[in-house]
């Protein structure tokens, strides 16, 4: 299994897609930190906000990784549907169950990287985004609790993506659902149907991290069930996997 598993993870980190989307990822942080930042710098002095806040906020930007972390785990999984390599590991693995853990193992040791650089970018962004403005940072119990928060979906992420991407096999669908998912129904539904939408695996991942949103579960139940909405797009992807014929 030890290197069943060695063989997903490297296939994890083939090619470019990793590294684009990462540094897409970056860009993306360091924007939505810089232009946050522009506000409140407006905020500070008319004592709008506070610098615990802007820590806080600061760290929790960087959330947006765990997008990237899924798709890339996605594209892994996909990318061997769609050019037939996954008969080929089917057999070398020693069968279709052994091959879906081990995806599973890889996808959520790929979070743990991606989670452990967001980790250390998160925590520094406030001591470098607050060079020059005459304010320092103010790290709080509440901002270790966000920064632990926006790393566990970052791991969360890259499992997420790696069971759609067993379900749903095909890689434009699979990205495209993903999209679809986390920037329209989510959302939509939260704003429509709060009861409802703060259950869905995007709101419960928000309330992980600590957004300010109101309405969200809390941190514990928001847990539990992302925890239930990975088991289950874990136990649909296996079914599909290993009952539907490959391509």
């Amino acid at each position: 299994m030890r290197n069943l598993v060695k063989a997903e993870w490297l296939k994890i980190w083939n090619g470019r897609v990793w590294w684009i989307l990462s540094g897409f990822a970056l860009l993306m942080c360091a924007m939505a930190c810089a232009g946050f930042l522009a506000e409140a710098k407006k905020q500070l002095p008319r004592g709008q906000t506070t610098p615990e806040v802007v820590t806080t906020t600061l760290v929790n930007v960087w959330f947006m990784v765990e997008l990237v972390a899924a798709l890339v785990a996605m594209i892994a999984v996909t990318r061997e549907f769609g050019n037939g390599a996954i008969n080929r590991s089917v057999l070398l693995s020693g069968g279709r169950r052994r091959l879906q853990v081990a995806k599973l193992i890889a996808a959520t040791a790929a979070g743990a990287v991606f989670a452990a650089a967001t980790g250390v970018l998160a925590a520094a962004s406030p001591w470098v985004f607050l060079i020059g403005t005459g304010y320092r940072p103010a790290w709080t119990a509440e901002t270790t609790w966000t920064l632990l928060g926006v790393m566990a979906v970052v791991v969360a992420g890259a499992v997420w993506g790696s069971a759609l991407g067993l379900l749903i096999r095909n890689q434009v669908a699979a990205v495209v659902t993903m999209l679809l998912s986390t920037w329209l129904v989510s959302e939509s539904l939260f704003r429509l149907v709060p009861a409802v939408g703060k259950f869905t695996v995007d709101e419960a991942m928000a309330a992980v991290y600590h957004d300010v949103k109101p309405e969200l579960l809390s941190p514990p139940v928001a847990l539990a069930v992302l925890a239930g909405w990975l088991a289950l797009a874990a136990f649909a992807g296996g079914r599909q996997f290993l009952h539907r014929d490959l391509p």
